[in-house]
Order: structure tokens, then sequence, then C-alpha cells
């Protein structure tokens, strides 16, 4: 039994983008032992397969969500095995350190290409069967629309951007009785903030932005699926996330004070700091050619 009272996940269908690992993989596994039918997606087969057996066999295929063409067979594919589809979980996406002036234009390309192209390609293959009664669609935002940080203007820019698909996506399926759920996320321990967060650059405001520490991924898992059973609005983790949503402007300002002439050396270090992507993305050509 889940450990909220409450609407139940059990018998929801449920699709999962980004499952091989992280806040993707414990998600499928929470839902599923919760009575849910979960199909997972990702870039990774071999975690991708230890998850699936993990949610008792569930279908799972191999995609790259930043190829439209690839998203649309592989969600059909999916919601054929499933049998319908109650449920999608917006949640494959990458973030790397880039400094506005000097660093790599390519890691803005490829973030928002897996983020923000990626979560609208898997929403559009999906939306047929989710703009109906009972309906839901949760799409994985952050805390870095309220805040912005040194480095992260890539991923920052793909959450504000997921906050404004999604509210966008809410206000065209109110009439079909589907809803939209967006998550706020701080620093929650999973490969992505590790690797996020690992890199010297990183390492010389981590003190002054870490505020309150990475927080164990357990209760964001349990908001989400709180959510799902619910068809909530909003999901947050940890719960303070939520009085920092409404007062956006202060608590920038707060950050920007806090940091004080600490970015200039983590700019400095990151211009020439060589780190991958959170998640190692397939080959795939630029979409912005220099002119």
């Amino acid at each position: 039994m889940s450990w909220f009272s409450g609407p139940s996940v059990a018998g929801r269908k449920v699709l999962i983008t980004g499952a091989a690992r992280g806040i993707g993989a414990a998600l499928a596994v929470r839902l599923a032992a919760h009575g849910a039918q979960v199909a997972l997606l990702g870039l990774e087969p071999e975690l991708l397969a230890e998850v699936a057996a993990e949610c008792g066999d569930a279908p799972w295929r191999y995609c790259d969500v930043a190829d439209r063409a690839q998203v649309e067979r592989v969600v059909e594919a999916l919601v054929a095995e499933l049998g319908g589809l109650d449920v999608l979980v917006a949640n494959a996406g990458i973030a790397k350190q880039m400094a506005m002036i000097g660093g790599d234009p390519g890691v803005l390309e490829e973030t928002l290409a897996v983020n923000v192209l990626g979560a609208a390609y898997v929403v559009q293959a999906a939306g047929a069967h989710i703009a109906r009664p009972g309906g839901y669609v949760l799409m994985m935002s952050s805390i870095s629309t309220a805040v912005q940080l040194p480095l992260a203007g890539a991923y920052s820019a793909s959450a504000a951007a997921i906050e404004a698909l999604a509210i966008t996506l809410r206000c065209e399926l109110r009439s079909t009785g589907a809803r939209v759920g967006i998550s706020y996320f701080a620093e929650i321990d999973t490969d992505m903030t590790r690797r996020g967060f690992g890199t010297a650059a990183a390492h010389t405001v981590l003190a002054e932005i870490s505020l309150t520490g990475i927080s164990p991924i357990g209760p964001a898992v349990e908001a989400l699926e709180r959510a799902i059973a619910r068809r909530s609005r909003t999901v947050v983790s940890p719960w303070w996330v939520a009085l920092v949503l409404p007062v956006r402007p202060l608590a920038q300002l707060v950050v920007q004070r806090l940091l004080g002439n600490k970015v200039d050396r983590a700019v400095e270090i990151a211009r020439t700091e060589e780190v991958p992507f959170t998640t190692t993305q397939p080959a795939r050509p630029r979409r912005m050619e220099r002119r």
C-alpha cells in the first residue's frame, strides 16, 4: 500500500521518460510496487532492463527524446504494450555547466534539444492518449525557474521553457478533462546532481548556493507518486521550495548577495574545465551552425 491516504496509483498506466536511473528509475519501481503498470524509455539499455525487471518485466525501449521520429515510434509501441495510457511523466533531462560568455554554445543547444524539445515531442506523441478525462501529464521543471545560478544558464532556460510549455498545455487540455502537473525540485541526491555539482567550477561556489545541502531522493519520489495519484498541479521537494516560488525576485537577490565575488572565479574555471553531460548523449548534428 502507498504511504499516503487518498487516491491510489494502482491500475494506472504510466509512461516514464529518462527511466534508466535517478528519479525516473526510482519512480518507476515505486509506482509498480503500488500497483501501477509502467513503461520505460531512456538511453541506457542495460540499466533500463534492470529497472524494468524490478517493475515486473515492464516494457521498455531505447529512445533519444531529441529525435522526434524515434519518439513517435517508441511511444506508440509502448502505449500498445501497456494497452493504453493514463499518465505521462516527461522526466528525461540533462545538465552541464556553461559560462554565458566564453562557454560552449553547443551545451545550450544540446540541453534545449533534450530537455525542452524532447519533452515537447513526448507530449505530442502521447497527446491523443492523454487528452481525456483521467489523463495526466507531469512535466519536470526546477527551482531554477525561481533562482538562476551562475553557469547553469542552459539548464535554467530549459526549466523555464518546460514551465511555460506545461502551463500552455494545461490551458489547452482544460476542456478535455486531462490535467497537467509541474514539478519544482531543488538539489536531489541523484547522479544528475552529483555530476552537475561535481566540478571544480561548481565547488568554487557550492558552499554558498547549497544552503540546505542535497536532499534525499525518497521524499521527492513520494511527492511524485502522490501527485500522480491526485493529478496535482504542482509538486515540490524539499518542502521549502514552495516558500521560494512565490518570492522569485527576492530569492534571486538573496542568492546574488550570497555569491558575492566568487562568481568570477567559478566562471573563469568553467571556461576551460572539461566536463561531460550528466547523461552521455548520442551523437547528433548540431542544430545551429555558426555563420
